[in-house]
């Protein structure tokens, strides 16, 4: 697991890994890369991980606000769009409002950056793709995405692109690694290709296949691939 020149660390394709969002994180399952929740754990957390020779990334919803976080009241009202579809308690963001967005996310990877995390995994980098009640555009999205990879960058933290894979050719540069869901079961794991090209992880996640339809496709592109039950609880089934 190569640190890059600044000290950032930078993932390879070839890890295993874990997703967690729920709470207490199960820190016996068996993987490289662990992707956990920035506010609901704590830095003893992250500790414990690193002292198993873990990496640990901070999950951190940049795109969409969601009412249960602690700085939820800092979003002025005007910053909140549609809800997502599936998740009604959760609005889209203005995003073109980087003026705002900048010291509020800033102070949430400070947070990541404070517990001792090594990576980030900003959520809901492709609001322009949906239906947000905002005229997004993708100049605004990639402008926006930028944002978030220099915040992160700035912190000594790698930074994943989530999902957005028809930005990947002009964001690749941008961003350490990929963290993607269910891109066989839309047939579009190839979009993700130029991140394995270049020495970086793609880490994939599919709720709705069996292994069987996505692992042998993961490994000969070198994913690090695995099935979970969407609520993202300890359970998982890697490749």
């Amino acid at each position: 697991m190569r640190v890059a020149g600044g000290g950032r660390w930078q993932p390879r394709p070839g890890l295993t890994w874990q997703w967690q969002l729920t709470t207490p994180v199960d820190v016996s399952v068996v993987a490289d890369v662990y992707d956990i929740d920035s506010v609901d754990n704590s830095a003893q957390v992250v500790a414990a991980l690193h002292a198993a020779g873990r990496k640990v990334v901070c999950y951190v919803n940049v795109g969409a606000w969601e009412p249960y976080r602690p700085d939820a009241a800092r979003f002025p009202s005007s910053l909140l769009g549609k809800p997502l579809d599936g998740w009604p308690d959760e609005r889209w963001l203005d995003i073109r409002r980087l003026d705002v967005l900048r010291p509020l996310i800033a102070q949430r990877l400070d947070v990541c950056k404070a517990k001792g995390f090594d990576a980030v995994e900003p959520d809901q980098l492709d609001g322009y793709a949906n239906d947000t009640g905002f005229p997004l555009t993708a100049a605004d999205q990639l402008a926006f995405n930028r944002l978030v990879a220099g915040l992160a960058h700035a912190r000594g933290l790698a930074v994943a692109l989530k999902n957005d894979l028809d930005q990947i050719p002009q964001l690749l540069p941008d961003f350490d690694f990929a963290i993607d869901e269910q891109c066989a079961e839309y047939q579009e794991c190839a979009e993700l290709t130029p991140f394995v090209a270049a020495g970086k992880a793609v880490f994939e996640t599919e709720y709705n296949l069996p292994t069987s339809a996505f692992c042998p496709q993961a490994r000969r592109l070198r994913f690090s691939a695995m099935l979970k039950h969407l609520a993202l609880d300890a359970w998982r089934d890697p490749c």
